[in-house]
């Protein structure tokens, strides 16, 4: 039972997982459809360097979408591989977070939207990772 406790919670991890995974990739979709309004993008949406800015993002993002869909798909069959992605994910998420705040630190900017969607990614996976580690440090010990 006490094992059972320490193992994140898999419900909620798999709630944050759908909404981020599904939502990274219909935002790429929709910037490759140009479906976003200006108003409601980031500063400098049209220019070239920020919007390949943006696009660098793209292949960690569908990485994060990846391996957290692939996590609670093998959580689903039962399989023990499901931790791996899931802690993968988490940090992979932590990172794209982190990365797009030290951007707009760098560049002084402060948009509310912005800033509370990347701040979510970053402090959303601290809630999980150590549960994770503990898990593994206990699984180890038996």
């Amino acid at each position: 039972m006490g094992r059972i406790q320490q193992e994140p919670s898999m419900r909620v991890l798999q709630w944050f997982f759908i909404v981020i995974d599904v939502s990274f990739i219909l935002y790429f979709g929709a910037t490759a459809l140009k479906l976003i309004p200006v108003e409601y993008a980031y500063s400098d949406y049209t220019n070239p360097i920020l919007v390949a800015w943006n696009w660098s993002f793209f292949p960690l993002d569908m990485a994060i979408s990846i391996t957290g869909l692939s996590s609670i798909y093998l959580h689903r069959k039962g399989r023990p591989e499901w931790k791996p992605f899931a802690l993968i994910s988490l940090v992979l998420t932590f990172c794209s977070g982190l990365m797009a705040i030290s951007y707009w630190t760098l560049r002084l900017e402060f948009d509310i939207s912005w800033w509370a969607l990347n701040l979510a990614l970053m402090l959303y996976p601290l809630f999980f990772i150590p549960r994770f580690i503990k898990s593994s440090r206990l699984a180890s010990q038996h």
